[in-house]
């Protein structure tokens, strides 16, 4: 092969993100020298309108270009970034069970960004969150079960990709059972092989089996495969998923810039050692530059000229890519569809006993940092969802904790107000678990909200999701109440 035709096989393996809603000079440049795809985060969607011309000028100037994104649905979207998501969460549609309901989300998702001219969803998360103090999964989860997870694993592959657009299974080989988060260093998963094999691989074997086109991989480590790679840089772990569960899709990295992949060797080398393991298409990251990304590809080429990465292997990855790009336009043979969101029911909810309909509450956000896959979407019941508030709720009031002293300032000031309290992972973060600790000395009659991951269980009523859609459920069953 010639060294242009080299080139524009790396440039079809890489997957950057860039800063602004309008498509920046080099990424116009990259596309004309053959970039594969990429991905779309919160800086990039202004409203379906911008986000539209935008794809539109990606695929203007290379048609069978990429373009990616997360949209998972409840508390991890792109789309509905600015006022939060209608869609449910995994963990909701986990605990409903309803594997129409999830396979109906999924399509209604992938009408969306069919629409908008998204053509691979970075979903679903195919995790079993196993460990209950799992900062970075958690509700993106369907469940602890890896027979429920598969299940519906494999529905919401299946509508998504009936509206037109590839889904994604991650973070293989399972992110479920960590307490530590690869955006900032290197979990490791401690089972033996047969546990990997009947609770995290369970739910990919069912996506690949249902079709899905794309699997991503985690930056975590499994001593009992590899004990020395993260799985995205391991030939072992990619093993399992080529040979054992039979996936021929392209597998996509996670993000490259994050600590688990590339702390202690940089990007380029990340890049290197994850396509000789077998990454086809990788994610650099959000808000990368032109500089950042002929870095990479140089070090790549370098790699070949070396022969520390094989030729073959790099074409291997670029062809397919082009089999992604396939599978997609085979998808969109079938019309597309016109799919509203399911409305979220509070039946699904878990609750501690009656709750009584409320009149003009307090309702007291406990605010705490959550993971980076979240970004900066509005979540929980708050002035974004006024409307809802004044329709259901009238006089309601909205407040903030970010520590047990402003807690107590609002607390104090509103002694007679029935009192709403709502946080995310209430028996993960010490702040959180101290906060309604305080609560329940103080107001016992406060109803505790948890929005996170439900175990331990310390609220009254746990949503399994922050998200926009369970939110405004959760403002209809404070207003009538339940038995």
């Amino acid at each position: 092969m010639t060294e242009s035709e080299l080139s524009l096989a790396i440039g079809a393996t890489l997957m950057p993100g860039f800063d602004g809603p309008v498509l920046p000079g080099w990424v116009a440049a990259q596309l004309d020298a053959g970039l594969g795809s990429v991905c779309l985060f919160d800086s990039n969607i202004a409203d379906l309108g911008q986000l539209r011309t935008l794809t539109a000028a990606i695929h203007e100037r290379r048609p069978d270009a990429i373009v990616a994104t997360d949209e998972e649905g409840g508390d991890v979207t792109r789309l509905h970034h600015r006022i939060g998501s209608p869609h449910a969460t995994a963990a909701f549609l986990g605990r409903q069970d309803s594997v129409a309901a999830t396979e109906a989300t999924g399509n209604s998702i992938g009408a969306e960004l069919r629409e908008a001219g998204i053509d691979l969803n970075l979903a679903p998360d195919a995790d079993v969150n196993s460990d209950p103090r799992n900062p970075v999964i958690g509700v993106r989860s369907f469940g602890a079960d890896a027979d429920l997870v598969a299940r519906h694993v494999a529905a919401y592959v299946r509508g998504v990709q009936r509206a037109g657009v590839a889904a994604c299974a991650k973070h293989f080989p399972g992110h479920g059972d960590t307490a530590t988060d690869s955006h900032a260093e290197l979990p490791v998963v401690g089972v033996d092989r047969g546990t990997l094999d009947h609770r995290e691989l369970v739910p990919f074997a069912a996506a690949v089996d249902a079709g899905t086109l794309a699997v991503m991989t985690s930056h975590i480590l499994v001593p009992a495969v590899d004990p020395l790679l993260p799985a995205t840089l391991s030939a072992t772990v990619l093993g399992i998923l080529r040979h054992d569960l039979g996936f021929t899709g392209a597998i996509v990295s996670d993000a490259l810039d994050m600590a688990g992949a590339s702390r202690s060797r940089g990007i380029p080398e990340a890049a290197v050692l994850a396509l000789a393991a077998g990454v086809d298409l990788m994610c650099i990251g959000a808000g990368n530059t032109g500089d950042e990304l002929a870095a990479i590809r140089t070090h790549i080429l370098d790699a070949v000229r070396t022969g520390r990465l094989a030729e073959s292997r790099v074409f291997e990855a670029a062809g397919r890519v082009s089999g992604l790009v396939s599978g997609v336009s085979e998808l969109r043979t079938a019309p597309a569809p016109i799919a509203d969101p399911p409305e979220l029911d509070s039946a699904v909810f878990w609750r501690g006993g009656s709750l009584p309909s409320l009149v003009a509450p307090l309702i007291v956000k406990l605010d705490s940092l959550g993971n980076p896959a979240l970004a900066q979407t509005p979540w929980g019941i708050g002035e974004h969802l006024r409307p809802e508030l004044d329709r259901w709720l009238p006089g309601a009031t909205c407040a903030t904790a970010r520590d047990l002293g402003e807690l107590r300032t609002v607390l104090g000031a509103n002694t007679a107000r029935p009192l709403v309290v709502q946080g995310r992972d209430l028996g993960r973060v010490p702040f959180l678990t101290d906060a309604v600790a305080l609560v329940r000395r103080e107001r016992s009659d406060a109803i505790v909200v948890e929005l996170g991951w439900p175990e331990p269980a310390l609220g009254d009523v746990a949503t399994h999701s922050a998200g926009r859609g369970t939110s405004s459920a959760l403002i209809r069953l404070l207003a009538t109440g339940a038995d």
